[in-house]
């Protein structure tokens, strides 16, 4: 047990610094970006809403094609891999990068192989309830997703993609400042009082 554990960690810390190396040129803006979804200063929520929103403005009023709306996503991708690399050292400074940020980006690298593994994990599960389980499998599948197509065909697809984007995005800060945890405790709270007060009554 001790050995499987010792092996998945290296494999973890190798992962990890292959990664790391990969994006090594986008650093600053990792770190940049790290700092905006986490919320450090009380204002970068409201900049991630208003960012998102022009943005889905924009192609609400543009109103491209699929085609067309693919092609310019990965022409922009495109320029971002050749112009970052470049630009990033100049506009952050590269000798300003400190231990404290390199054991940041290390974290964030860190957490992107384990939310990789959980992923593939879960796809396995998948496979696995798929042999042992068909017909469950089965029938959670096809019900998922009838009642995501019941969502898509009650929401215009522009909008619910922008509230998907925008909760993805406010994700980090909201775990960071604990706000689920908060109102999960309440919920807690408010179900508990509603059980004594049901068991007070049935006495």
């Amino acid at each position: 047990m001790v050995e499987g554990d010792n092996k998945s960690a290296n494999m973890l810390a190798q992962e990890t610094a292959q990664l790391e190396e990969q994006l090594q040129a986008w650093g600053e803006v990792i770190l940049a970006g790290d700092r905006v979804l986490r919320w450090e200063k009380p204002w970068f929520p409201g900049v991630l809403v208003a960012a998102t929103t022009a943005l889905f403005l924009l192609i609400y009023y543009l109103d491209p094609s699929v085609l067309t709306g693919v092609s310019s996503g990965v022409m922009l991708l495109c320029l971002a891999d050749y112009l970052v690399p470049t630009l990033a050292p100049r506009v952050f400074g590269s000798n300003k990068w400190t231990t404290e940020q390199q054991q940041r980006f290390h974290e964030i690298c860190g957490n992107m192989v384990k939310m990789q593994r959980r992923l593939l994990g879960w796809w396995r599960r998948l496979c696995t309830l798929k042999e042992e389980k068909p017909k469950m499998y089965f029938t959670s599948v096809i019900s998922s997703l009838l009642a995501l197509a019941w969502i898509g065909q009650q929401v215009h697809n522009l909008l619910l993609t922008y509230l998907i984007v925008s909760l993805l995005l406010l994700l980090p800060g909201l775990n960071q400042h604990s706000v689920f945890s908060k109102y999960t405790a309440m919920a807690k709270r408010e179900i508990n009082k509603l059980i004594k007060n049901k068991e007070k009554k049935n006495e």
